[in-house]
């Protein structure tokens, strides 16, 4: 590893946590919608965690990618 490259190992506990982030913030904006319109099924809070999980994924799938052409 040449000086001054940052360490990849760091670049993957850094994904973990923009995951995190990214899905946290999806499910706790949809029960914040949830408690303000209420419905049957808590739909903002399923539709948007998933719109999280799709985000992060997507956002791995970039930092991986981005990785790899690195090399």
């Amino acid at each position: 590893m040449k000086k001054g490259q940052p360490n990849k190992y760091l670049s993957f506990v850094n994904i973990a946590f923009q995951m995190g982030i990214i899905i946290a913030a999806g499910v706790f904006i949809g029960i914040w919608l949830d408690e303000k319109f209420p419905n049957k099924y808590s739909a903002y809070t399923i539709s948007l965690s998933l719109l999280g999980v799709f985000i992060a994924l997507y956002q791995v799938y970039r930092s991986v990618k981005d990785l790899n052409e690195d090399d």
